[in-house]
């Protein structure tokens, strides 16, 4: 079965060595914050002097309000992605029955190892385990790179549920039937 056609419920091929994927630990909360504003504000996805930023450097809220997840390489720290359950603060698309995850971010060195799909299978597994029906997503319309993993995963547009943060800022919506 190639890559294109797996189900998301049929697991990824192994990793590569070296590569674990984990609840982040207390003494790994800063130095995943600023990774993940820092590829944020390197691929362009937001202003260096976005509000944004500091909700992207906040990982120790996002560990103890969701699931900070972290993707190590050799033992570093080389992606991350926040998984939500319904009624985390963090959760924004969500209603009774459903998990979102959000701030998908791995490092440019360590793309094409896998990670990005990795850490979404990851949440999809989550969700599947809290019996979730369903897990959602936001996306920004440059993402194309995230947008291709999820399309072989299996989730969908969900445009009417496409929204705005603040103006200026369009937000495209995706979700997975589980």
């Amino acid at each position: 079965m190639s890559e294109e056609t797996r189900p998301p419920d049929q697991p990824a091929p192994a990793h590569p060595p070296g590569v674990e994927i984990r609840l982040a630990r207390p003494d790994e909360l800063a130095r995943i914050g600023e990774l993940t504003a820092a590829i944020y504000v390197a691929a362009g996805y937001i202003s260096p002097n976005s509000g944004y930023i500091l909700r992207l450097r906040d990982a120790a809220s996002r560990a103890r309000e969701a699931e900070l997840l972290v993707a190590t390489h050799e033992g570093e720290p080389t992606g991350t992605v926040t998984y939500c359950r319904h009624g985390s603060p963090w959760a924004q698309l969500t209603v009774p029955g459903e998990a979102e995850f959000r701030m998908l971010a791995v490092v440019p060195a360590s793309r094409g190892l896998g990670l990005g799909e990795a850490l979404v299978r990851h949440c999809i597994a989550r969700a599947r385990e809290d019996g979730c029906r369903a897990i959602r997503l936001s996306t920004e319309p440059m993402m194309h790179a995230a947008h291709r993993i999820y399309r072989r995963l299996g989730f969908t547009r969900t445009p009417e549920r496409d929204w705005q943060p603040q103006p200026g800022v369009d937000l495209l919506t995706y979700a997975l039937a589980l």
